[in-house]
């Protein structure tokens, strides 16, 4: 059966989404509409929609896809909604995640034995580092703090995150150092570095197509299911 999606955004990540669709050899996926900013939100049946548009216009179309019942997407960062668990309910079905790269999900699974890790180590220090295109509007990124709330989970030692810098350096914060320049897709390396030894694990996104088809795997999955998930509930289903 062919899934009938609706996308929100007419950037990048929009645009890789219709493209991975159509350089599909089976007719899996059909995208039926794509809305820009301020444009009106057809009236046609879909199965699911897909969330790429921008931070400040997130929380209308959850709310649209609340009350229509639609499952949903959400690849847009930036934003954030602290009871968004309770305003879905069991009305329909949400997915959320700052990265749709299933590589970056099972980052995040090391990252928090990274920590059990570090703790256990005792002299070591982590730190994350991340690089994106100079059009990029958030810092850190989205994954970043996500990266650094999967440790943080997992952790006895560390309690957040804060921006590097000396005039920033907490003793339990995991600092984040973020770089803006050139067209770099992403770029996400956390390091684990001790006085005798250094570990350090790199993730970098080559094409964004990557996220483009990670969102239609999640919107995939998403179909038929009640409540707020994340990237690491579909990778429990791969390993359950």
């Amino acid at each position: 059966m062919t899934i009938k999606i609706g996308i929100f955004g007419a950037g990048k990540l929009a645009h890789a989404i219709v493209e991975e669709v159509e350089a599909s050899n089976v007719n899996e996926f059909f995208v039926v509409w794509m809305v820009d900013k301020g444009e009106m939100i057809p009236d046609s049946d879909i199965d699911v929609a897909i969330d790429a548009s921008s931070a400040d216009a997130v929380e209308s179309h959850i709310d649209w896809a609340i009350r229509k019942e639609i499952p949903f997407v959400i690849a847009t960062t930036g934003w954030d909604i602290t009871d968004l668990a309770v305003r879905i309910g069991e009305k329909t079905g949400v997915l959320v995640s700052p990265n749709f790269s299933f590589a970056v999900a099972f980052m995040q699974r090391i990252a928090s034995q990274l920590a059990r890790f570090a703790d256990w180590y005792s002299d070591g220090e982590i730190a994350i580092f991340e690089h994106h295109h100079s059009a990029k509007k958030d810092s850190p990124s989205g994954t970043a703090k996500a990266l650094a709330r999967a440790i943080v989970s997992s952790s006895t030692r560390y309690t957040g995150w804060s921006a590097s810098g000396v005039e920033n350096c907490v003793k339990d914060k995991i600092p984040i150092a973020s770089l803006r320049a050139g067209t770099e897709t992403g770029v996400h390396e956390i390091l684990f570095d001790a006085p005798h030894e250094q570990f350090s694990m790199t993730h970098r996104a080559r094409d964004r197509r990557v996220f483009a088809a990670g969102a239609l795997k999640a919107a995939q999955w998403i179909i038929g299911r009640k409540g707020l998930f994340g990237m690491e509930d579909v990778l429990n289903d791969l390993f359950s």
